[in-house]
C-alpha cells in the first residue's frame, strides 16, 4: 500500500508539473501587435510586429487565400467533391471529423477550416490544390513574398507547431487586408457564428469576440502552447476599417480585451476620411509541379492583348463594320444624288404632272410604251426613292454603333455568377465605369445586365447575369487592358 501511495503521489505532482510547465509556456509566449487603417495600409501601431512567432492557426487565412486565387484560376471549383486522405483525416484537433476516403465538396472544407479552424479541412484542402500538403506550402510561400510578407515561412496548412513554420504580426495583418479586399466575395464566410459544413453544423472559434465588439466582422484566430493565443481582426464603423493582430495572448478572454483595446486605439487615431487604396493582388499560379491551363490561358492573353475571333461558319461573309460602311457611303451617295437632281432639276420637269398621258393598257409589252410618254412621266419625289436592297439588308443585319445594347436578365441558364470592376466614391463615378467597360468588352458582356450596388463604403460596380464561364472570360480580357475585375458567385 505504501508503494502504491508513494506511486499515485508521484504521478499526482508529475501531472501537476506539466500542468504547470503548459501554463507557463502559454505565459511565456512572446506578445507581438499590429494595429492598421485598412483603407490606406497605414500603421497606427506596432509592437513587436516584426518578431518571427508561431503562427498557429492564422496560418489558414494563407491557406485559404490560396484556395480562393485556384477557384478564381479554374484549377478547381467549390463543387469538386475532394477525397478525403489517411494523413488529412488523421489531423490533429480541431477537426470536422472527416474519414479516409470519404468524398465532400470543396465548399464545404472551406467552411470548416475557415470557420471551425478544422485542421483536418485545411490539409484537405492543400492536397486537393497542389496533390500534397509539402507542395501546397511551397505554393503558400510564393504567394506570401508576392503579398510582401517578408519573414514569413509555411511548412503546413494547418499552423500546428513544426519548425520554421513561422511568421510576423505584420506580415498577418498584411494578409488579412489583402484577403478583404482581394476575395471580397468570399470575406463574408469569416463573420459567420456558425454555418453548415456538409457533414456538421459548425460553430465559429471567434464567435466571443463577433459578439462583443461593434462592427467586427472577422476574420480568424489561432492557438497552440507554443504560440499562445492569437487573432487577426477587422471591424468596420462608419467609413473607416481597422484590422489588428496579436500574437501571444495568455487566454481568450485576455486576447480578446487586448485586441477590442487596440481596435478603440485604431479608430481613435484613424482618419474619418482617407482615400482608399486597395492592395495590388498578385497572380500566383502553380508551381512547375503542379501544371495547369490556367497558365497557358494567361501566356496567351500577354501575348495578344485583343485576340482574333474565332473562325465559324459565316467567315467568308464580309464583316459587320464593312457592311455598315458600305451601308453609309450609299446612304451618302443617294443623298446627295437626290440633292443634285432637285437643284438642276428643269422647269419644265416641274410642270410635266399636269400633262395628260396616253390611254395606254399595262398588260401590254414593254416596248409598246410610247417612249416620249415614258420621258415626260413625273420624276418620283426623294422621299420615295426606293434604297437598294443591298442596304437595308446590311442596315438590318448590322448593329448600331454608337448604341450600347443591355439585354434582358434571364431567369435560367446558370446565370448566377457576377464581376465587380471596382468601387468608387460617388454613383456617377461608377455607372461611367460600368458603360465604358460595357463598350469595351460588347463580345463577353453584351448578356449582362449593369448594377451599382451602395453601401457605407461606396458604390461597387457589377456586371450581374453571367455564367460562370463568360463571367471568368470577362475578367481575363479585362484584367488583359489593366482593368480591374473579380468574378463573384455564390459559395
Amino acid at each position: 500500500m505504501t508503494r502504491f501511495s508513494n506511486r499515485a503521489a508521484l504521478w499526482g505532482l508529475s501531472i501537476t508539473f506539466a500542468f504547470i510547465l503548459c501554463a507557463n509556456a502559454v505565459v511565456a509566449a512572446p506578445y507581438a501587435a499590429m494595429v492598421m487603417d485598412a483603407r490606406s495600409g497605414k500603421v497606427l501601431h506596432s509592437r513587436n510586429a516584426d518578431t518571427r512567432l508561431h503562427p498557429a492557426s492564422l496560418t489558414k487565412m494563407m491557406t485559404l487565400y490560396v484556395v480562393f486565387s485556384a477557384v478564381e484560376n479554374g484549377e478547381i471549383s467549390l463543387d469538386t467533391k475532394v477525397k478525403i486522405s489517411k494523413k488529412a483525416a488523421a489531423e490533429q484537433p480541431s477537426k470536422l471529423g472527416l474519414r479516409p476516403g470519404q468524398r465532400i465538396k470543396l465548399r464545404y472544407l472551406i467552411r470548416a477550416a475557415a470557420v471551425k479552424s478544422a485542421n483536418d479541412a485545411a490539409t484537405a484542402l492543400a492536397e486537393a490544390i497542389s496533390g500534397s500538403e509539402a507542395a501546397f506550402a511551397r505554393r503558400m510561400n510564393r504567394t506570401a513574398k508576392a503579398l510582401g510578407m517578408t519573414r514569413s515561412n509555411f511548412k503546413n496548412a494547418h499552423g500546428l507547431t513544426e519548425a520554421g513554420h513561422l511568421s510576423t504580426a505584420r506580415d498577418m495583418t498584411i494578409l488579412g487586408r489583402h484577403v478583404f479586399y482581394d476575395y471580397p466575395e468570399y470575406y463574408n464566410i469569416f463573420s459567420r457564428r456558425s454555418t453548415h459544413a456538409g457533414i456538421a453544423e459548425v460553430a465559429n472559434t471567434n464567435r466571443r469576440f463577433l459578439g462583443a465588439y461593434k462592427g467586427a466582422d472577422g476574420i480568424k484566430t489561432g492557438y497552440t502552447r507554443a504560440a499562445g493565443f492569437n487573432l487577426v481582426a477587422s471591424a468596420e464603423r462608419g467609413q473607416e476599417r481597422i484590422i489588428t493582430t496579436v500574437f501571444g495572448g495568455r487566454s481568450t478572454a485576455q486576447r480578446n480585451a487586448k485586441v477590442a483595446e487596440l481596435m478603440d486605439l485604431g479608430f481613435s487615431r484613424a482618419p474619418s476620411q482617407v482615400a482608399v487604396r486597395k492592395p495590388v493582388k498578385p497572380h500566383v499560379g502553380p508551381g512547375p509541379a503542379e501544371p495547369s491551363k490556367t497558365i497557358r490561358v494567361v501566356r496567351a492573353v500577354a501575348k495578344s492583348v485583343r485576340p482574333m475571333p474565332r473562325p465559324t461558319a459565316e467567315a467568308a461573309e464580309p464583316p459587320q463594320e464593312r457592311l455598315i460602311a458600305m451601308a453609309e457611303s450609299i446612304d451618302e451617295t443617294l443623298s446627295a444624288v437626290q440633292t443634285e437632281t432637285v437643284q438642276q432639276e428643269p422647269p419644265k420637269l416641274r410642270t410635266a404632272s399636269v400633262i395628260p398621258l396616253p390611254r395606254f393598257k399595262w398588260n401590254k409589252k414593254p416596248s409598246q410604251v410610247n417612249s416620249l410618254t415614258a420621258a415626260m412621266a413625273p420624276q418620283p419625289r426623294p422621299a420615295r426613292i426606293v434604297r437598294p436592297t443591298v442596304q437595308t439588308a446590311a442596315l438590318e443585319q448590322a448593329p448600331e454603333p454608337e448604341r450600347v445594347v443591355v439585354t434582358r436578365l434571364s431567369t435560367s441558364g446558370g446565370r448566377h455568377w457576377s464581376i465587380n470592376v471596382g468601387r468608387f466614391t460617388t454613383r456617377y463615378e461608377a455607372e461611367r465605369v460600368l458603360l465604358r467597360t460595357a463598350l469595351a468588352e460588347l463580345g463577353t458582356l453584351d448578356t449582362a445586365l449593369r448594377k451599382v450596388a451602395s453601401s457605407a463604403r461606396g458604390h461597387d460596380a457589377h456586371f450581374v447575369g453571367l455564367t460562370k464561364e463568360s463571367a471568368k472570360r470577362a475578367c481575363l480580357r479585362l484584367k488583359a487592358r489593366n482593368m480591374e475585375c473579380t468574378a463573384q458567385g455564390p459559395t
